[in-house]
């Protein structure tokens, strides 16, 4: 596991939107095969979504053989309504650029068979030949997706029941109403997120620490599912300082060590 820190939060999304671009064109230049990209909601990844957006206005990057699937969707939740991840995505990434709407993928929460959806989006992804990156952001109990504290670490895409305080967190984009949140949401599991050739997880601000720092010095554990990226050859932890607050200050020099000398 690699950890990179940066000094805000915006100086690490502007990092990784770099750093996905940067692979896009990297494998468009020994093949034609699309990139298949995983992709986050909520507030962590909007200012990466915008230097993205950035990029691709300045003719840096194109999407067209670019394929998505993301993290997660609520359930029960219409397709057109604000909070959706659906309309998220389009809001903030997949209206501005030129991505081939054929190529994206969603887990819809309202299909009549929730089970056959999740292990239909599973078979979606080893269609296109598995994700090449997967971006994600971590929850402040360290839960990656909606992998909540206690999931298996052999997970696939499954519905999943969201605990009270991840619904509380949520809460503020549902007019801070917790009882307008949700109770349930498909999500991809540790092992879908685990399978990609790249992950890349960002946790921004002191809410965050704590997460940040039981997932990367303390032991792999099913309550912070996060901490299986321990195991990932290609696992990228990308920060700012407010969320490396709780690292131990042998561990934030080291990891500022490796990535000078690299």
């Amino acid at each position: 596991m690699k950890v990179i820190i940066r000094e805000t939060k915006r100086e690490a999304s502007i990092w990784a939107a770099r750093h996905i671009v940067a692979a896009i064109k990297a494998k468009a230049a020994v093949t034609d095969k699309p990139f298949v990209l995983g992709l986050p909601t909520g507030s962590t990844p909007i200012d990466t979504y915008d230097e993205i957006i950035r990029m691709y206005r300045n003719g840096e990057v194109s999407f067209k053989n670019v394929v998505t699937f993301n993290m997660d969707e609520y359930v029960g939740l219409p397709v057109e309504h604000p909070e959706s991840y659906h309309s998220f995505m389009f809001k903030y990434l997949f209206d501005h650029i030129d991505i081939n709407p054929k190529n994206i993928h969603i887990l819809d929460g309202n299909a009549p068979d929730l089970a056959a959806e999740c292990e239909n989006y599973e078979k979606a992804i080893e269609k296109a030949g598995g994700i090449d990156l997967f971006l994600g952001g971590v929850g402040e109990d360290g839960h990656l997706a909606f992998n909540e504290p206690f999931s298996s670490l052999n997970s696939r895409t499954r519905v999943m029941t969201l605990t009270y305080d991840t619904r509380v967190v949520n809460s503020r984009f549902f007019d801070n109403d917790v009882n307008q949140v949700p109770h349930q949401a498909m999500s991809v599991g540790i092992a879908t997120v685990m399978g990609a050739k790249e992950v890349l997880v960002e946790g921004f601000g002191a809410k965050k620490a704590r997460a940040i720092a039981a997932a990367v010095e303390g032991p792999v554990s099913q309550y912070v599912t996060l901490s299986a990226l321990q195991y990932h050859p290609n696992g990228i932890v990308l920060i700012d300082d407010e969320a490396a607050g709780e690292l131990k200050v042998s561990s934030y020099r080291y990891f500022k060590a490796v990535e000078q000398a690299g």
